[in-house]
């Protein structure tokens, strides 16, 4: 049935309940998980009167989340193989998430991208957007969205 789990993670309560749900269903198909943690580039702003930030420091903080993402990704590897689920941990830094998501779901050959949504609606889902949104429109894989 499937081959392998995309679940992207930002290890908030409602995205571990997507990688409980991911890890369950590949250990029910023999499948592998790929755990995403999608690390965001430092905020550069160009506005006057902007304050000016340190390339060394910039540097510093985007390594500190690179190495924070990798660690939520790495903690969803360790509770696949735990259910006897093969895991790769992978992050990836970019602004723009959900084609993020879909470009490594490309990559890694998945068939399957299991994710979580906060179910925004009205004007915030307008002023937030929503990023299961973005991939279930602009993807072309399943994906199974959990509230």
């Amino acid at each position: 049935m499937y081959q392998r789990i995309l679940v992207p993670t930002d290890g908030s309560a409602l995205s571990k309940k997507a990688v409980k749900s991911a890890v369950e269903l590949a250990a029910s198909v023999g499948a592998e998980v790929i755990a995403l943690n999608v690390v965001p580039r430092y905020p550069r702003s160009y506005f006057e009167g902007g304050l000016a930030v340190s390339t060394a420091e910039v540097a510093r903080v985007e390594k500190q989340w690179t190495e924070h993402g990798q660690a939520l990704a790495e903690e969803v590897g360790k509770a696949a193989e735990k259910a006897g689920v093969k895991a790769r941990a992978i992050t990836v830094r970019s602004d723009l998430v959900a084609e993020a998501i879909l470009a490594a779901a490309r990559k890694n050959r998945c068939d399957l991208v299991v994710m979580a949504s906060h179910g925004r609606k009205g004007i915030k889902r307008l002023l937030l957007g929503s990023e299961t949104q973005h991939v279930l429109t602009h993807g072309n894989i399943p994906v199974l969205v959990l509230r």
